[in-house]
């Protein structure tokens, strides 16, 4: 059997979106966590896994993958009992690119923009423009959802993994209204009830979000 290793730590939110796809599929695996704070990341045998230095990586019989949508994607097509979560069909399998691609060029460049200064430069700041763009990042959220269960449709994705760590991690520094974003916030509690979800994210967005309250100060937009 095919020797599977992730790279990470919990507190991230494209581990934890690796996490999910990982117990989803049932698959075994070894979970190695990276010490960022001690620079484990910048040593030249991680390098080797990965030359952008960041988590996740994921290990395959020697072969070395980053970036958590490559990840989660090559996991399905390559572990998957069926394509449900990452559909063969083109146009369903573009809705979920696309939603991946909102992830990470959307999402969570608004999370790294209002962390990353916490982050490298021990600013505890987030401006009002940082959290517009994070209530523009819910309102787009909640348009997705609007007539659908999930980010796709009515059916479980890679994409929700995806975007669900990032966007509950988001709601860690500016909390998701009730009454503006109800099926955001109906869709989270949808995917808390998954019977892996509290060890895929929930442990680690719990630790994530104490980290945030203990080190941020949010001005109101």
């Amino acid at each position: 059997m095919s020797k599977i290793v992730l790279y990470g730590v919990d507190i991230s939110p494209p581990v934890r979106a690796c996490l999910l796809t990982l117990k989803a599929l049932d698959v075994p695996f070894e979970y190695k966590i990276v010490n960022l704070a001690k620079g484990e990341h910048l040593t030249e045998e991680f390098l080797k896994k990965n030359p952008q230095h960041a988590v996740p990586v994921l290990e395959d019989n020697g072969r070395y993958i980053s970036d958590s949508h490559a990840i989660c994607s090559y996991l399905v097509d390559t572990y998957g009992k069926n394509d449900k979560l990452y559909p063969k069909d083109l146009y369903q399998r573009a809705i979920v690119n696309q939603r991946l691609y909102f992830d990470a060029s959307v999402l969570y460049f608004a999370l790294r923009k209002a962390v990353l200064p916490m982050w490298l430069e021990n600013s505890n700041f987030v401006p009002k423009a940082t959290i517009k763009n994070i209530l523009e990042c819910y309102d787009l959220t909640e348009t997705f959802l609007k007539n659908q269960q999930y980010i796709t449709g009515d059916s479980l994705t890679i994409a929700d993994f995806s975007c669900l760590t990032t966007v509950s991690s988001l709601n860690g520094i500016v909390e998701l209204d009730k009454k503006k974003y109800p099926k955001t916030l109906d869709w989270i509690d949808r995917l808390s009830k998954l019977p892996y979800y509290e060890e895929g994210n929930g442990k680690g967005l719990r630790e994530y979000v104490a980290i945030l309250k203990a080190g941020l100060t949010v001005f109101e937009a």
